[in-house]
């Protein structure tokens, strides 16, 4: 089990947290996205909400991916 936990399962690490933060992340992204949009916009139609949602999506897998290599390198110390 000790094997797990050194620096050659770095990227399985990373993908492990970056999956587990994707989801709450891009959530968080996309109702700070709907409200910004309905205060400048007024109310908004779904294909706007799909469309945030979608970059929102796109957002979040960058910034959870990154954020979880370069914390599981400090992790591991490689």
């Amino acid at each position: 089990m000790e094997q797990y936990f050194t620096a050659d399962y770095q990227w399985l690490w990373a993908l492990g947290l970056g999956l587990a933060l994707l989801f709450p992340v891009r959530q968080v992204i996309w109702v700070m996205s709907v409200r910004r949009a309905i205060r400048k916009h007024g109310d908004i139609d779904d294909g706007v909400r799909e469309a945030l949602k979608k970059r929102a999506t796109i957002t979040a897998l960058l910034l959870c991916f990154v954020f979880s290599f370069f914390y599981t390198a400090q992790l591991f110390k490689s």
